[in-house]
Formats: structure tokens, sequence, C-alpha cells
């Protein structure tokens, strides 16, 4: 038994890709999803949603938007790259633990190298610093980056998310915000981590008119799979890469944690890509 919490997210692939490759693998595997939205709760529900699936016998929890920093206090132990990041997105529950995962930037590095593969690095701007930003800043430093300008609605948190990346990287490698226009005037692509585009958060998440058509576009959302911001984006003829990969690669490396087995990759994205777009 799995299970998704977060807010929104009726129209998930996640479980199916579980499910099936589970089945794939000879054991039934049900996964449910705990909508925060449907069932009216915040963030602050989340030790009662714990101890419930630790008692249901749950082997794991997948945690999204709005908990992935939310469920750290929660947790018995991080692993590296959780504690790093300071997100999580993956929760084992075994022997009376929670152990923390982050498979994110592992999910976003994977789809990154594939759909843009030989794309210009010096510059990039990051429009989102939370829990999900922070795995996905983390994977474009280590995909070669040379300077991330990062901007979120809280500034605060771009500025504490840039310091951290400086901190492991180098000095300068990050910055928070600034003029978003001169940022991706000056940009060769933009990295899209917040929520707006999905079903439940509709829209654009800047203006259409500060892309141009030398930029590259990597977006996390995933359903739909074309949002308004990579509609915009191929229109100008800017290179894309849809946020499909990331959530295929995130839950690949999910798979193996909870289970201890060795996920099929192309079997998941063979799921993944069944659904309608």
């Amino acid at each position: 038994m799995l299970g998704l919490i977060g807010a929104g997210i009726q129209l998930s692939r996640t479980p199916a890709m579980h499910e099936a490759e589970g089945a794939a693998q000879g054991f039934n595997t049900l996964y449910r999803m705990i909508d925060l939205d449907l069932l009216r709760l915040g963030p602050e529900a989340l030790p009662e949603l714990l101890t419930a699936a630790e008692r249901m016998g749950f082997a794991g929890l997948n945690i999204t938007y709005p908990c992935k920093q939310a469920v750290i206090p929660h947790l018995h132990e991080l692993s590296p790259e959780a504690r790093e990041l300071g997100a999580v997105n993956t929760v084992v529950l075994r022997d009376g633990r929670r152990i923390g995962h982050n498979t994110d930037a592992f999910g976003f590095a994977e789809s990154f190298r594939r759909q843009l593969p030989g794309i210009p690095l010096a510059r990039a701007v990051q429009l989102g610093a939370g829990g999900a930003g922070s795995a996905v800043a983390h994977a474009a430093m280590t995909l070669g980056v040379g300077q991330l300008h990062l901007f979120d609605q809280d500034p605060a948190r771009a500025e504490s998310l840039a310091a951290s990346l400086c901190a492991r990287f180098g000095a300068g490698r990050a910055v928070a915000g600034g003029a978003l226009d001169g940022a991706l005037a000056a940009a060769d692509g933009l990295i899209h981590a917040t929520p707006t585009g999905t079903a439940a958060h509709p829209g654009l998440p800047l203006p259409a008119g500060l892309l141009r058509p030398s930029h590259w576009i990597a977006e996390i959302v995933y359903f739909p799979l074309e949002t308004p911001l990579l509609r915009a984006a191929r229109a100008l003829g800017c290179r894309t890469a849809h946020g499909g990969g990331m959530a295929v690669f995130q839950a690949v490396e999910a798979f193996r944690h909870f289970t201890g087995r060795a996920p099929d990759a192309a079997r998941m994205t063979e799921t993944f890509l069944s659904f309608d777009p």
C-alpha cells in the first residue's frame, strides 16, 4: 500500500505508474490519493495523516505541493539528498520509522538531459523556490548551469535558496530577486517550478512577452502535459521540455525506495504516456 499526499492531485499519473510496475513485477500495489483539497485540510494535518498511514500498513507515501518542506519535522530520518535540499517527496514507512527521501532532483536532471541535449547553460532563470524548486535548482547546478537567477512569490525563500546553492556550488552561482524582465533578457533559458499551469492553478507564471525564440523552457508541471507556458513557448519556436519526464523518473526512484526492487523506467514511461494528453 502506497499513497500520495498533496493538494489538487486528482489528475496525478503517479498512482498508475506504481500500480502497473508492481503488477509487472508480480505483486499487488495499491496506491491511494490523499487529496488535501478534497479533505479540506492543510499541511497542519500531516501528523494525523502520517500516523493513519502507518496504522493502516502503508509501505510509503509520496509527498507533493504544499507539503514537501512541511513534512520534514514529522520524520525520524532524512536521506543525504533530502537533508541537503531541505525537501522531501518520498517517505518510506518501515519498522516504525519514517524515512524521508528526495527523488525530484534526479527526476528533473534525467528528464532535462533527455529532452534538452546540447543547449547553452551559461545563465538560467528559475521561477519557484519551494519544495520542488529546491530540488530542481540543485539539479540545474549539477547539470552545469553557470548562474541561476531565482524568483519566488516569497522573496526571502528565493534568497535562502540562493544562499544555500552558493554555499554548496560556489559563490555567485545563484542570485535571487531583482527585475524578471532583465534577468530573462540575459538568460539562455527558463525553469518553471511553481504549480501555475496545473488544473488547480491555471494560467501563465509570467507575461508571455518576456519569452524569446532563443530561450529553452523546462517545465515541471505535467497535468496538463502541454501547459500554457509550453504552448506559448512553442509558438515562438523555443526548445521545450515538458514535466512528464520529471514525473516519470522521480517515480522510478521512489519505486526503488518503496519496494527495494529495480524498476523498469521504459515500462513506467509507457504507463505514463498511456494517458490521454
